[in-house]
């Protein structure tokens, strides 16, 4: 597990930072077509240290983001899956920061799944205050942020206001990983139709967060690994549909910049009451 930053001065940033939504879309998407290049051909595959793999695609969207990312707001670190570990000495009195997946699905994107993306969160004091997420094979983008909304678009196409929906009745649509539904969600799923009518869905990266975010899907638990840089730019996009993203049991938020970036269990869902592990 490996955590980069780009050095320079104090955090510069617009006052509204809304209007980076546009520069990020681009960003990621200038991104996202480096990896489409490695992944229409043969690509080599190696496990890093906490053995979960790595490609050419993962290390070239991380080169375009760094750059990209320095030149939007100069001065702002970054923490990024596959940078240069930063000691947490240096990281702990960051105030704003980026926490960038460059490929958010490696094993999705090694199975050739289609279900991968590329994620990119601004933080302020350990919370998300905007979040991207690029999914470079079906051409979509989602955006948010908290108290400001979340957005939804196609291509170049036109941004869409997302927002979370309940439940109809007791028809409920939930998400479980394609690669990580290991058997302790598998068994909170099962109890769950005790009380619901349960639709299953199957979704690779954090887009099962956008999925809820924008009203296709009620609630998506994670019960398994995952680090800062899974949730950040997700988590900004599920709040600013009207959605929550908290650890399960307690329910409190998550919190980022930790000195262990992983991240414990969580669910994303339509709001609070819903229904948890």
């Amino acid at each position: 597990m490996s955590a980069g930053a780009a050095q320079g001065g104090g955090p510069d940033l617009p006052a509204d930072l809304m209007t980076l939504r546009d520069p990020l879309a681009a960003l990621a998407a200038a991104a996202g077509a480096a990896i489409l290049e490695v992944y229409e051909g043969d690509f080599d595959v190696r496990l890093k240290d906490d053995a979960s793999p790595v490609t050419e695609a993962d290390l070239r969207s991380q080169a375009i983001l760094q750059e990209g990312l320095a030149a939007i707001a100069p001065g702002v670190p970054i923490l990024a899956e596959e940078g240069t570990a930063t000691p947490y000495a240096r990281r702990r009195d960051w105030t704003r920061w980026w926490c960038v997946d460059p490929l958010d699905g490696t094993r999705d994107f090694v199975a050739r799944s289609g279900e991968f993306s590329v994620n990119v969160g601004l933080l302020e004091r350990g919370r998300p205050l905007l979040g991207l997420i690029h999914a470079p094979v079906d051409g979509v983008s989602y955006v948010g942020a908290p108290g400001r909304g979340a957005w939804r678009r196609e291509g170049g196409g036109p941004w869409c206001p997302v927002s979370v929906a309940a439940p109809v009745g007791r028809r409920l649509r939930v998400f479980a990983s394609r690669q990580h539904a290991g058997p302790r969600t598998l068994a909170w799923l099962r109890a769950l139709a005790a009380e619901w009518d349960v639709e299953v869905l199957r979704r690779g990266s954090a887009m099962k967060v956008c999925l809820v975010a924008d009203g296709s899907a009620h609630l998506y638990p994670r019960l398994g690994p995952t680090s800062e840089w899974d949730t950040a730019a997700a988590e900004a996009i599920v709040v600013g549909a009207g959605g929550v993203l908290r650890r399960t049991g307690a329910g409190g938020p998550l919190a980022y910049n930790k000195r262990d970036l992983r991240n414990p269990d969580f669910y994303a869902a339509w709001g609070p009451e819903a229904p948890h592990p």
